[in-house]
């Protein structure tokens, strides 16, 4: 589709959602299952644009990936910290995980590998990574001098000791990392320069590797330690649905008065974006926590709110996309990441709610969004960003006349979710 005209719904949702499970762990959890000695199983696993790059790029390097989408399951047969093959060009996408993950995983090998994607991602920074790997033993650079991809990793595997990255631009540099540490051939200190963005993505991958049994010792997120010949053991483990994802019906409920739960996903869960549901708490939303379950149920009137969001970036669209409806301007502050992301997305996210009438201030690192008495009709661009188009959707589903230019770039982490929008409209 070049264009999807989003329809309104003429009365409250009242649905339970199930959504596909986590790009974010099964990523992480496809890498660990290549660096363990065996066979594990993925179940509940997300088959998506960046989930295939993942898998495909371990395929290449010799590892065996076998995928069921089915039954939302992968089963992977771990190579114990080698890459079987020495030479590789390998195509990412628009992937950040795949590409960052990669670029640290490759460092274990002996050989030489390129790391390539889309023309965005040809301008999306990794230099900071090169960096921390530099100083581990690795030499891989930046093939156009930019810092950003294509890059080229000459490996003869990971030394290990000590290391140092920003903290301000991605917590992915750090979980590249730290995935690959404990097969460096001597400890390895990762230490943090300024504060560290997003560690609750900090969080998951530090309890994804526990459950695969490497243990990391965390000082205050400013220096982490990991202990050299540590290994992964093979498993059979269930992933979470995706909890950036559900913030999208979360923002439904919000919006339209209605409720919405979420299976499958629950207090217990090692994801942060759960606590976007705090964020609608504070707007009026009454929020439920079920054995099966979170809940959502929106107020008559949303109220505006001020908030850092520095530890949930990727939920800022979805809150921007309901704040023309609330009562009062919403704030987001502390998200200058946002604009290294797939697109600058508060620059993209100001400029796409101006062209439905909405007044919007910009600054360095936040956006402010009035209350809209009116939207207008508009075609809105998506920047071939899958955040941008789902959470524009939203506002679809209160005005008429919304249109999302490239609905399809939403393959990215989340294929089926213009599919799961309808299943709003049948349980209003």
């Amino acid at each position: 589709m070049d264009a999807l005209e989003i329809q309104p719904l003429d009365r409250p949702v009242n649905a339970d959602i199930s959504i596909p499970g986590s790009k974010s762990i099964t990523n992480r959890v496809l890498l660990i299952a290549a660096l363990s000695d065996g066979i594990t199983r993925l179940e509940g696993a997300l088959f998506s644009d960046d989930t295939r790059y993942m898998a495909q790029a371990l395929e290449r390097l010799g590892v065996n990936v076998e995928s069921d989408e089915a039954t939302a399951s992968v089963t992977v047969t771990g190579t114990g910290g080698n890459i079987p093959v020495s030479e590789a060009d390998l195509f990412i996408g628009n992937s950040g995980t795949t590409a960052r993950f990669l670029t640290a995983y490759l460092g274990l090998g002996k050989g030489t590998y390129t790391i390539d994607g889309t023309p965005p991602m040809r301008g999306r920074p990794i230099q900071d990574l090169l960096d921390g790997l530099k100083h581990l033993g690795v030499n891989a650079f930046s093939k156009m001098q930019n810092g950003c991809p294509p890059i080229v990793i000459e490996a003869s595997g990971l030394q290990g000791g000590r290391t140092f990255m920003a903290g301000h631009h991605s917590s992915q540099y750090f979980t590249a990392l730290l995935l690959v540490a404990p097969y460096a051939q001597q400890d390895v200190e990762i230490r943090v320069e300024g504060d560290l963005v997003s560690k609750p993505y900090i969080d998951i991958t530090l309890e994804t590797m526990r459950s695969f049994g490497v243990e990391v010792i965390n000082d205050g997120y400013n220096t982490f330690h990991i202990r050299a010949g540590q290994r992964y053991q093979p498993q059979t483990y269930q992933i979470e649905p995706d909890a950036s994802n559900a913030s999208y019906f979360w923002g439904a409920a919000a919006l339209t008065g209605g409720r919405v739960q979420i299976l499958g996903l629950t207090a217990d869960s090692i994801q942060g974006d759960v606590q976007f549901t705090d964020v609608l708490a504070q707007m009026g939303c009454t929020v439920q926590f079920h054995p099966d379950g979170i809940e959502v149920q929106g107020p008559d009137q949303l109220s505006g709110i001020d908030i850092d969001l520095n530890t949930m970036p990727d939920v800022v669209q979805t809150l921007c996309a309901i704040a023309p409806f609330a009562s009062g301007p919403v704030t987001v502050r502390n998200v200058a990441n946002l604009r290294i992301k797939e697109t600058d997305r508060i620059a993209a996210m100001a400029k796409e709610l101006q062209k439905l009438g909405v007044s919007v201030d910009v600054h360095p690192d936040s956006l402010t969004v009035y209350p809209t008495d009116q939207i207008q009709p508009a075609e809105l661009d998506t920047y071939d960003d899958h955040r941008m188009a789902m959470s524009l959707s939203l506002i679809g589903l209160k005005v008429p006349g919304l249109v999302i230019r490239n609905p399809n770039c939403v393959h990215k982490t989340f294929p089926t979710f213009f599919t799961a929008l309808e299943t709003l409209r049948e349980n209003a």
